[in-house]
């Protein structure tokens, strides 16, 4: 998650030098053309709805802080049967950010300090140069990460399917004639 790619389809870059002290709000509501990307992109047969709401707020002395939340409305294939599965995606986002040349990000990221985390908490800092930060290309990464790997369509298992008792191969045969009867 460390180099965020420039070319999210739904980039939205926040300029984070003077941000206001509640914060910036961001919506980021993507279009036709954004969702076919996002689509593409994640390996989904469509995005019907993608909508992220995001805070982009002063953290610490020069520090960022984005939380918010994303919503969307995908289908993907059934790993099984490659039908059309629809899933909805209603995931929070937090994600902390410190400027690469911040003193806190350089002793916590270079052993120097500490910078303790809490395992149910956000992720550790993040850095970004310069004043702006991506904040729609993350949250396009908790979308992706919000995605279910292995979609099955309703009532869809992924046995074999067949008549219950598969029929012996001619090697199971020899081998029970051999190990006596059963």
């Amino acid at each position: 998650m460390k180099h965020i790619d420039p070319q999210s389809p739904v980039s939205f870059v926040a300029n984070v030098a003077r941000l206001p002290q509640k914060g910036l709000p961001v919506t980021i509501e993507a279009d036709e053309r954004q969702r076919a990307a996002l689509a593409v992109e994640h390996e989904l047969l469509s995005v019907e709805y993608y909508r992220a709401e995001l805070l982009v707020a002063p953290w610490k002395r020069n520090g960022v802080k984005v939380s918010g939340r994303v919503e969307a409305d995908i289908t993907q294939a059934c790993i099984v049967t490659l039908d059309p599965v629809e899933a909805h995606i209603d995931e929070p986002v937090e994600a902390l950010f410190l400027p690469e040349q911040s003193k806190l990000g350089r002793q916590g990221f270079e052993g120097g300090g500490e910078i303790v985390l809490d395992a149910d908490g956000p992720d550790s800092p993040e850095t970004f140069s310069g004043d702006t930060i991506d904040v729609g290309a993350l949250a396009e990464q908790f979308f992706g990460l919000a995605i279910d790997p292995y979609p099955r369509k309703a009532g869809v298992s992924l046995e074999v399917s067949g008549d219950g008792e598969a029929e012996e191969s001619e090697f199971q045969q020899k081998l029970r004639s051999l190990l006596g009867k059963s």
